[in-house]
């Protein structure tokens, strides 16, 4: 009998062109789809692979996780799924964190998700000594893998509670970018967010500011005196939120760039 000569169905995929990426892209409601379509292009190992991701990001999953990786403050940063993704207004919390800090200071960076935060700002002060924490183990995972050149140390816990004894009243510069949505506007977050990131990385109680007043209450325990606490919120809630600063015995001041938009408050112990 004789043997079939029928060749093997070929495993090759062809790979879609970039008009074709762009247009679905696009019906899906990706506002930067033609830079999107790039990314997913230049990331893919295969057109195989790159059809997969180009679903992924059509069926709404962040395009940051797909690819894993997120450009911030112009470091290429890890982000794992199920990790909340760093927005690019918090890049004015790192200016204005890197600002007070000296080389050599040591910071904290508590809800630290991926550790982009205490990366850039040591991307930017010298031989800084830095703690980052989170109360999610894969967002420490994340943040080891990105902080391990640093010789970072990244802690699992709930704020302050994992740090060591022998920071308290060492630290020059306490960074937090807490959680400061309302309960009742996570609904109407993208469904980015909402569906792909922690809860706990969004959701900061009933006015927002829950996890931000927590942060603020036991600053002067762990700051170095003259240190600075900065944290993240919005502009309708800087009010309450240098109050609680206030409240806790910090010196409360306030950053805001237009340009992002951001708002970072600042307390000085």
């Amino acid at each position: 009998m004789s043997k079939s000569t029928d060749a093997p169905a070929s495993s090759s995929i062809p790979a879609p062109s970039r008009a074709t990426i762009v247009d679905r892209l696009r019906a899906a409601g990706c506002v930067f789809a033609e830079d999107e379509a790039e990314l997913l292009i230049d990331s893919a190992a295969s057109p195989a692979a790159l059809l997969a991701m180009v679903d992924r990001r059509v069926a709404g999953l962040p395009l940051e996780h797909i690819v894993g990786w997120v450009d911030f403050c112009g470091l290429r940063v890890a982000v794992d799924p199920g990790v909340f993704v760093p927005r690019r207004r918090t890049e004015l919390l790192v200016r204005r964190a890197a600002a007070v800090a000296v080389p050599g200071a040591t910071i904290v960076d508590l809800a630290c998700g991926c550790g982009a935060i205490g990366m850039a700002i040591a991307a930017l002060v010298e031989d800084v000594v830095l703690h980052a924490v989170d109360i999610e183990p894969a967002a420490v995972r994340c943040a080891r893998r990105n902080l391990a050149a640093l010789g970072a140390q990244v802690y699992v816990g709930d704020l302050y509670d994992p740090l060591p004894a022998r920071l308290r009243g060492h630290v020059d510069v306490l960074v937090a970018n807490v959680p400061y949505v309302p309960t009742e506007a996570v609904d109407l977050l993208p469904p980015e967010a909402r569906i792909h990131e922690p809860l706990l990385a969004l959701d900061g109680g009933a006015d927002g500011l829950d996890v931000l007043r927590r942060v603020a209450s036991g600053a002067r325990d762990w700051l170095a005196p003259g240190g600075h606490l900065l944290l993240e919120t919005s502009l309708e809630q800087a009010g309450a939120a240098l109050s609680a600063l206030a409240g806790a015995g910090l010196a409360p001041a306030m950053a805001r760039d237009d340009d992002l938009p951001a708002t970072v408050v600042i307390g000085r112990c």
